[in-house]
């Protein structure tokens, strides 16, 4: 942990209390969509602040359960539970208990800066499908209606007759809480407060108001609808008692194998995608060690998984919101880990005023943020080869699952690399040739420089910028320097110095659309 300082510790504390505010929410939104017990959620964010605070590197993300993750959750809970969701739940716990040994393993042979080559294309039509399937599922519960249909797409089709149907107190509930998160933001002097408080506050005084705990009917319109508190969040009556253990009786099946790399893969990903965008946004440029993150992540997912929580990793929305806030150390994960304990330890009556529909809102607002028309549109600038990327991989997402989404994006993207490289043998090995002189070390990149070679990239790099010399990076004799690259070598640029770190050549190669981060070649 962090050197003990009364000025920090105190701006931690502020910032933990401001994230616990906002990640209560959240946790029990995550739990409820993904078919764990809402109190697995607050089970997960406590793990990864009180546990994993003192083990990761990662001076400022949260730790905690993630919207990304709800679809492979939901997916296992379902497959491996076979209709019998208890069952799921537990099954899905030995799941996420082998993914997490898998975290631990990949973080001590330190590979987990594989994460860094990554496409964004493929990584960002993902998480676009996993935020159209998190609005398609979530919709329906925030206007109080159970939909007939299953799949995403047909679960949107649905939208319009939950919307004639829905339980009208239950969707006001739902429709204050989501206007909220849309709005409360743009009033300048309201934003300093999270929004997911203003959502929270109301939603527990329209169920103290609607009565939403007592079983009763109302009409509406000549219409009868019923309330009670299964439009409410259900906590079991002590922590001791929600504990749960995982069954190991399915794991060597194909489902829970499945199960186990997507926890593994993706988690690891978004986890450490986020990582690298904290440490780009932290206010004193620290840099990360992603394989001792990924460490704490793994053991932390694997005391979740252990007692009955969900998958963990650092998450994007409370980091940002911990920067924000002021946090200067560590102490503020663990200070929003330990309020989320107290939390359930001191309120768990209040906590269960907390309707269904407002939870589902939050999720909702989350989805549409990820599957924001504006990354559509964003990716579409970049260039019609990303965009097709990005496409097919929200598309099959969507029809399938994660894994493929993500595995036939990748090879998409290597074939299309194939077709473009002008040396088939050079998209698997980086060639290049380096000069050191008096003041200058120059790297030269013969043939391919695609996402495959970062790694090897930027360990050249490092080595350069060690040397305490300007280095320069020679793309003049590259045939093609794809969007990964690219991606990288602009965030590179953007925290060195001119005289420090110079790219030419660049302007030989010929760009696919007119965006600075344009797949190039010859």
């Amino acid at each position: 942990m962090p050197s003990f300082n009364i000025k920090d510790l105190k701006a931690d504390f502020v910032s933990g209390f401001s994230v616990f505010l906002l990640a209560l929410p959240l946790c029990l939104g995550i739990a409820m969509a993904s078919n764990f017990p809402p109190i697995a959620g607050v089970f997960t964010a406590i793990v990864g602040g009180v546990l994993s605070s003192f083990l990761g590197s990662t001076r400022l993300s949260i730790k905690g359960p993630a919207a990304g993750l709800i679809v492979i959750a939901l997916g296992a809970v379902n497959d491996l539970g076979g209709g019998d969701l208890a069952l799921g739940y537990k099954r899905a716990l030995a799941v996420g208990v082998i993914a997490a040994v898998i975290q631990i393993l990949i973080a001590l042979v330190r590979k987990a800066v594989v994460a860094e080559i990554m496409p964004p294309s493929v990584i960002h039509g993902m998480l676009a499908a996993i935020g159209v399937i998190i609005v398609s599922k979530q919709t329906h519960v925030m206007m109080g209606v159970t939909p007939h249909a299953k799949g995403p797409l047909a679960l949107l089709v649905e939208i319009p007759n939950s919307i004639m149907n829905a339980n009208p107190e239950i969707f006001f509930i739902g429709g204050l809480a989501i206007a909220l998160s849309f709005l409360w933001p743009r009033i300048k002097k309201l934003a300093v407060i999270p929004s997911s408080i203003a959502v929270l506050l109301s939603a527990i005084a329209l169920s103290f108001f609607f009565d939403l705990s007592v079983a009763h009917d109302y009409t509406f319109m000549g219409k009868s609808f019923h309330l009670g508190n299964e439009y409410l969040i259900n906590l079991p009556s002590s922590i001791v008692s929600a504990i749960t253990f995982p069954d190991f009786s399915d794991i060597l099946s194909g489902t829970s194998i499945k199960y186990i790399i997507m926890f593994a893969l993706v988690g690891s990903i978004e986890s450490l995608l986020t990582v690298c965008a904290i440490d780009t946004i932290d206010p004193e440029k620290k840099q990360s060690d992603l394989n001792k993150d990924l460490f704490a992540v793994g053991v932390g997912n694997l005391v979740s998984a252990l007692i009955g929580g969900l998958p963990m990793i650092s998450e994007i929305v409370r980091s940002k919101a911990n920067i924000d806030y002021g946090a200067k150390t560590k102490y503020s994960n663990f200070f929003h880990g330990m309020l989320l304990l107290l939390s359930i330890v001191i309120f768990p009556g209040l906590i269960q005023q907390i309707p269904l529909a407002a939870l589902a809102a939050l999720l909702v607002f989350t989805g549409l943020r990820l599957a924001s028309p504006k990354e559509f549109v964003h990716v579409y600038k970049i260039g019609k080869d990303q965009f097709a990327l990005f496409f097919i991989t929200f598309i099959i997402t969507l029809a399938v699952d994660l894994l493929a989404g993500v595995a036939i994006g990748i090879v998409l993207k290597v074939l299309l690399h194939m077709i473009r490289a002008k040396n088939l043998t050079g998209l698997f090995k980086l060639n290049f040739n380096e000069q050191k002189e008096n003041e200058t070390n120059r790297i030269s990149i013969q043939g391919p420089f695609v996402f495959m070679h970062y790694l090897k990239a930027k360990s050249l790099l490092n080595n350069s910028f060690s040397e305490n010399k300007k280095t320069i990076l020679d793309l003049s004799q590259a045939s093609i320097v794809d969007h990964t690259i690219l991606d990288k070598l602009d965030y590179i640029k953007n925290e060195t110095s001119d005289d420090q770190f110079q790219i030419i050549g660049l302007e030989k190669l010929n760009p696919s659309s007119s965006h600075h981060l344009a797949v190039r070649t010859l």
